[in-house]
């Protein structure tokens, strides 16, 4: 279809026609005098659209609104099933993916264990296709995918950078075999940035042009949101913060061939095992980890991704618990510590707020963010609001998933195409 001129009867149709959509994404189903009201449109105009929006496959006529007296009236729903997206989170564990419909609603997942030997390729499309079949689709179904990984994909060379730890993913010819073997739009993004997407549109970031979300799982990272927009940087390598240079800490060399620096070194969630030690608190055994292959329920949390981890979350979350003695002096001990690299972000970006994300830091709570609230306000010029990640279930992945959707989106509700 020819693009729509400005000013025409098409345009204006095809703005119509978005702004429902959007009324409809975010209210649920609407009578149609409640779509007129909302968008200042007549009834006659509002009837049309609706008939239009339905013969397109774009709505659904769902129920009755019979709530109210007088004759019932039609509801109006957006049709989820008019496009589906996946995500997928690949860590050197293996690869979990989601597939969701138009709404958000996630509708299938699979989750597949790092294998030796395994191709990127074929870890992608084994764990892509166990999602679509959960959400009893195929392949050919998905209108966009975006797949987190760690580090990120230089935009000038197509090389993942950043992450040496990442078994299979760093072929020259990685990205063409990928878009052969995959017949939908894909994008690939960083995976603590797409925490920071899912923070942005449903946690704790929702309403902030300028913020930083630090996070601590397997590594340290951040992701910088300024003006509303991701920042990554000329290689796409803007937050790896794990490489920065801090004092209480050696000067790491060749960092990216060690995979590590100075910040991940004295914060990382290897040292909190030494933390705990030096403050008196019992380390227990680490935790053991489910590495089972199969469909994933809807929503499912994800457990901590490694024995390492597991044993930070569960001592932090034992010390938040009982935040006395020892255990405050140990989360005293963190907080400094995550301080010390923090305060170099907070000086340079001066961001209005820190979003607090990855399960280690999580684990600390309220506790362990007041705590570290106060160490930064010791040692950085200015004092951003601290809060807690609000996405607990799988937030990269669920970023994955926000990105692919906003894509679709702009797509399937621009009906002048």
């Amino acid at each position: 279809m020819p693009a729509a001129t400005p000013g025409t009867p098409s345009l204006l149709r095809a703005m119509n026609d978005r702004a429902a959509l959007e009324l409809l994404l975010t209210h649920g189903p609407l009578s149609r005098t409640r779509i007129g009201h909302l968008t200042g449109l007549s009834k006659p105009t509002a009837s049309q659209l609706l008939a239009r929006l339905e013969a397109a496959g774009l709505v659904v006529a769902t129920g009755t609104d019979g709530g109210r007296p007088g004759p019932n009236a039609q509801l109006y729903a957006l049709n989820a099933r008019a496009a589906h997206v996946g995500g997928l989170d690949v860590t050197p564990e293996g690869v979990v993916a989601a597939v969701a419909d138009l709404s958000g609603t996630v509708v299938g997942g699979f989750e597949l264990p790092y294998a030796e030997g395994a191709e990127a390729v074929a870890q992608v499309t084994a764990a892509l296709d166990g999602a679509v079949a959960a959400a009893g689709l195929h392949r050919d179904d998905l209108h966009r995918l975006v797949i987190a990984t760690p580090g990120a994909f230089d935009p000038q060379t197509g090389r993942l950078r950043y992450a040496s730890h990442l078994p299979g993913w760093h072929s020259p010819t990685l990205l063409d075999e990928l878009a052969a073997a995959l017949p939908m739009p894909v994008e690939y993004e960083n995976d603590v940035n797409l925490a920071a997407v899912a923070e942005q549109r449903l946690g704790a970031a929702r309403g902030h042009e300028d913020f930083v979300l630090l996070w601590n799982e397997e590594g340290l990272g951040a992701a910088l949101v300024l003006g509303g927009r991701l920042h990554r940087g000329w290689t796409g390598g803007a937050g790896e913060v794990g490489f920065l240079p801090v004092p209480g800490h050696p000067l790491v060399r060749q960092v990216t061939r060690a995979n590590s620096g100075g910040y991940q070194e004295l914060a990382g969630a290897q040292v909190l095992p030494r933390l705990a030690r030096e403050h008196g608190v019992e380390v227990p055994a680490a935790p053991g980890t489910d590495t089972g292959t199969g469909a994933l329920a809807p929503g499912s949390a994800a457990a901590p991704p490694g024995p390492q981890v597991a044993a930070a979350v569960a001592l932090l979350r034992r010390a938040a618990a009982e935040p006395e003695g020892p255990h405050l002096d140990f989360l005293r001990s963190y907080a400094t510590v995550l301080a010390t690299g923090l305060a170099s972000l907070v000086a340079v970006l001066d961001p209005e707020l820190v979003v607090l994300s990855g399960a280690v830091i999580s684990a600390g709570g309220d506790p362990l963010r007041t705590l570290l609230q106060d160490e930064l306000a010791e040692i950085a010029p200015s004092r951003p609001r601290l809060v807690a990640g609000e996405v607990h279930e799988r937030p990269v992945l669920r970023g994955a998933l926000e990105s692919a959707l906003a894509a679709a989106r702009e797509e399937v509700f621009d009906t002048s195409r």
